[in-house]
């Protein structure tokens, strides 16, 4: 009997050996990057109670703390300047797990729907330009690294979810956030230092989509029950659906410190711009206080043009999503009205994604890291005079002036009767302004520029970085 017992009691206590080894989110995993020069936050489960180690290659201490009854546990660790040298941690409770390869560098998050989640493979019919060679030599990129969040909507909020850090090369980059790629590609080069990107992107998604119900659920237009949940209250949602994307993605990883957030999306919202801005703006706020990290910098792509047909429901939400980063702190705005090709009228997912990852790294090299040598914004409506029949348009960011003096498409010229039609520019190069005119409207009252749902202007800075499209009325 006496050998039974000890036979049961060493079970028993090998089990709970097992039970007692620290389970990280996926993550935290070989290949992440940190952020550098900060406390970044690392977490996961153990025993219950159970006391958790921290122990970091690039410190001689070790953090404790104290898992608690239900085995959540969370340290802070200090990190150091940003180097390409990898390091390790290990956390233990008696047993423990070790992440190799980990680099100390700038870390952001990339969000929105499928024009930032679209890969580097491309979508169905839908390429990534100059994809083959940047895949093909992506191995060369040692320090740009990704965690790719996939797509697992729930209804109630999740504490992790899928995804680990991958390293570049040809069969992991194709999978990777086009954008986000060359985002920190372009990053990577400019700062000299390892770069991760956290993609947690669903195509399709709307803003209401990325809020947590308790906010969602005073939007008098929309209905969690019907968009949530069928009839007998089970989970019934699809890529449209509010708050899963918030449950399922992103507040699974609210904990990971990072340096910022970039927003590509708008198209399913198109149609609504009415409560975009505010809803987004909101969005914003939320996301800040759950990093917990102040005003992050939140950086927003404009919305490609699209022929949405005889409306102007595109350049309606442009101009929200133009607003919205004026109206935030810590804010900026990505232009990309001339990143379309005549043929692409009907293609949601324009394929020049490379350039608009190196717009969105202008930007935050420029605001967030103060690289004032970086020209970050093109062309920005200011104000506007009108002489007789002419309008004198100024225009912040363009103090240098204009790429082109004549031949300057885009601009729309109405009167008192609300009719816009298309008008002349020209470079006034004495003001570096531009002066519009229309042979058939003798008095002026408005102008618009690319105010279309697909309309390509010409008119850039110096720095090739297009005027943001705008309109003087609102009418």
């Amino acid at each position: 009997m006496k050998k039974y017992l000890l036979t049961a009691l060493l079970t028993v206590l090998i089990g709970m050996k097992g039970e007692a080894k620290v389970v990280l989110p996926e993550i935290m995993s070989d290949n992440m990057v940190l952020q550098q020069q900060t406390e970044v936050n690392l977490w996961g489960t153990a025993t219950s109670n159970a006391t958790v180690t921290v122990t970091t290659s690039w410190c001689d201490k070790t953090v404790t703390t104290k898992a608690d009854a239900n085995g959540d546990w969370i340290v802070k660790v200090k990190t150091p300047k940003a180097s390409y040298e990898p390091q390790t941690i290990s956390f233990s409770d008696g047993d423990t797990v070790t992440l190799n390869n980990i680099l100390i560098g700038e870390v952001w998050l990339c969000s929105g729907q499928s024009n930032m989640q679209m890969p580097m493979d491309g979508f169905w019919n839908c390429p990534t330009e100059n994809s083959n060679e940047m895949i093909a030599t992506s191995a060369e990129l040692k320090y740009v690294r990704m965690v790719t969040v996939p797509t697992n909507g729930a209804a109630k909020p999740q504490k992790t979810a899928k995804g680990k850090w991958q390293t570049c090369g040809m069969e992991t980059t194709r999978w990777m956030s086009a954008v986000g790629f060359n985002f920190a590609k372009m990053m990577s080069r400019v700062l000299d230092v390892p770069v991760g990107i956290i993609s947690c992107a669903w195509g399709g998604s709307r803003v209401e989509g990325w809020l947590p119900e308790s906010i969602v659920k005073g939007y008098k237009d929309v209905d969690l029950k019907k968009e949530v949940y069928d009839k007998d209250g089970k989970e019934e949602w699809h890529y449209m659906s509010p708050i899963v994307m918030y449950n399922g993605l992103l507040h699974p990883v609210s904990n990971y410190t990072i340096k910022g957030f970039a927003w590509y999306q708008g198209e399913s919202n198109v149609g609504h711009h009415d409560t975009y801005k505010e809803r987004l703006k909101t969005m914003v706020e939320l996301w800040r206080s759950e990093w917990g990290q102040g005003e992050l910098p939140f950086y927003i792509i404009e919305i490609a043009p699209y022929d949405y047909g005889d409306n102007l429901i595109g350049p309606m939400m442009r101009e929200a999503l133009a607003e919205t980063s004026r109206e935030l702190k810590n804010s900026g705005y990505v232009c990309t009205n001339d990143l379309v090709y005549p043929f692409e009228t009907k293609q949601i997912h324009p394929r020049q994604k490379e350039e608009v990852g190196k717009r969105l790294a202008y930007v935050a090299l420029n605001k967030t890291y103060g690289k004032s040598g970086i020209m970050a914004d093109g062309p920005i409506y200011k104000s506007m005079k009108i002489n007789g029949n002419e309008v004198e348009i100024t225009f912040d960011n363009a103090n240098e002036g204009f790429s082109l003096q004549t031949g300057i498409k885009g601009f729309e010229v109405a009167g008192a009767d609300k009719k816009f039609y298309p008008a002349e520019a020209r470079l006034n190069e004495s003001n570096r302004t531009i002066i519009v005119t229309c042979k058939d409207v003798a008095t002026p009252v408005a102008v618009r520029y690319c105010f279309k749902n697909f309309q390509v202007g010409n008119l850039k800075n110096i720095h090739g970085l297009p005027a943001v499209p705008f309109r003087t009325d609102k009418w």
